[in-house]
C-alpha cells in the first residue's frame, strides 16, 4: 500500500509498505478515504515535535479520517466489511483509573493516531484500530463531513464543559477549524452571541457568514476595547483556540467576573502566563481541553440529521500524491484555507 511518511521537517515522501493486518479480534482494517490536515499536523511539520513529543523520522501524520471496513478480527460486532465509518483517532485501555472515572481522554496509557512515540497516523491507504474507534455513518453523511466530526467533537465537547450557554455571550478566540468546530457548538447550544477574532480576514469573513455576531482583526482592531464597548458587562465564557499567549491575555480581559476560559488551541511555547490581579479579583476560572471524551457519536448523529453542518470549512481537496502541496497550503494559510482534505 501507498504510505504518506513525514522524513524531515517540512518533507513529505510516499512510499511501499505492505497492508496491515488484522491481529487482535477486535481489530478493524479500514480501508482510507478521506483525512483532514489538522493544525497539530503542522506543528509536527514545522518542528518535528509538539511540546515534548517529538517525532523519529520517518513518521506518518494525520489522525482526522473516514473510510470503509474491510475486515473485522472475530470479536467485532458494531461494524461490518463494507461499512462507512468515521473515526475517533483516540485508543484507550479502559482501566486505568482515569477511564474508570469516564475521563478517557485523559487515560494514562492511551495512543493517539498519528502522535509521535504512540501510534503511527493514517495518511495510508490501509489502516487497523479497535473496534471502539469506528462509529458508523448513514449514507446521507459524505466522508469530508465525517472526518469534520473529529474536530467538531472537540468543539462540542469544549462547550459542554464550559457553561450553558443558552442566551449567554461567548468569545472564541482562533477561527480556524476548531474555532469554527466552537462556534457550530455554541449555535447548537442556542448561545445569544458569539464574538470571533482571527489574524486573518479571511478566516474572519467566514466566521460572520456562519454565525458569529462580530469578528475582529486583532492585528487591526483593539479586540478588548472593541467587544468591552458592545459588552460592558464583558462575556460569560472565552474559548482560546489558537494557542497563543496574547489570545490568552485578550481572554482573561473580556470574559465577566465569574466567567469561564476554556483552553483549547495548542502552543508552541513551554508556558502561559496571565495577570493574577484581574484573574483573582475577577473569580475567573481557566480550564484547559484536552481532544474530546465521548462526543463522537453524538457528533455524527448532529450532522446526520442536519442539526449542525461543517461542510463550509472544507476549502480544498488533494490527491494523496499532493500531500506535500496540501500540508504547505495549510502551512502558508494558502488560497483561503481552512480545512483541507487529502483524498484515497
Amino acid at each position: 500500500m501507498k504510505s504518506i511518511k513525514l522524513t524531515g521537517i517540512k518533507k513529505l515522501k510516499i512510499i511501499d509498505l505492505p497492508e496491515p493486518e488484522i491481529i487482535n479480534p477486535d481489530d478493524v482494517l479500514i480501508k482510507v478515504k478521506s483525512v483532514g490536515v489538522c493544525g497539530s499536523d503542522i506543528h509536527y511539520f514545522n518542528t518535528g515535535r509538539i511540546g515534548s513529543q517529538v517525532i523519529n523520522f520517518p513518521f506518518t501524520l494525520g489522525h482526522e479520517m473516514a473510510g470503509t471496513v474491510e475486515e473485522t478480527g472475530a470479536d467485532v460486532s458494531k461494524v461490518k466489511p463494507g461499512m462507512r465509518i468515521a473515526v475517533d483517532p483516540l485508543v484507550t485501555c479502559y482501566n486505568c483509573h482515569q477511564c474508570k472515572a469516564g475521563r478517557y481522554n485523559t487515560c494514562r496509557n492511551q495512543k493517539f493516531l498519528g502522535c509521535s512515540g504512540q501510534m503511527e497516523g493514517c495518511l495510508s491507504e490501509y489502516i487497523v484500530l479497535p473496534e471502539t474507534c469506528c462509529f458508523p455513518i448513514p449514507d446521507s453523511v459524505s466522508f469530508e463531513a465525517a472526518v469534520l466530526c473529529e474536530p467538531l467533537a472537540i468543539g462540542i465537547y469544549a462547550v459542554k464543559q464550559s457553561i450553558p450557554l443558552e442566551n449567554k455571550t461567548a468569545g472564541i478566540l482562533g477561527s480556524g477549524p476548531i474555532g469554527l468546530s466552537v462556534m457550530l457548538a455554541c449555535k447548537d447550544n442556542k448561545a445569544d452571541k458569539i464574538y470571533m477574532t482571527d489574524k486573518l480576514d479571511y478566516r474572519c469573513s467566514i466566521a460572520e457568514k456562519n454565525g458569529a455576531a462580530w469578528t475582529g482583526n486583532p492585528l487591526k482592531n483593539d479586540i478588548v476595547k472593541i467587544i468591552t464597548e458592545k459588552e460592558p458587562e464583558l462575556l460569560d465564557v472565552v474559548f482560546e483556540c489558537c494557542g497563543r499567549q496574547e489570545a490568552l491575555d485578550q481572554a482573561v480581559s473580556i470574559v465577566k467576573p465569574g466567567g469561564k476560559v476554556m483552553i483549547i488551541g495548542i502552543p508552541e511555547f513551554d508556558r502561559y502566563s496571565f495577570k493574577a490581579d484581574t484573574a483573582r479579583r475577577n473569580e475567573i476560572t481557566i480550564q484547559h481541553i484536552r481532544r474530546q471524551n465521548e462526543c463522537t457519536r453524538l457528533t455524527i448523529d448532529k450532522v446526520a440529521a442536519n442539526k449542525i453542518n461543517p461542510l463550509f470549512m472544507v476549502t480544498h481537496n488533494f490527491h494523496y500524491r499532493e500531500a506535500q502541496k496540501a500540508f504547505e497550503l495549510v502551512e502558508d494559510y494558502k488560497d483561503g484555507a481552512i480545512k483541507v482534505m487529502i483524498q484515497f
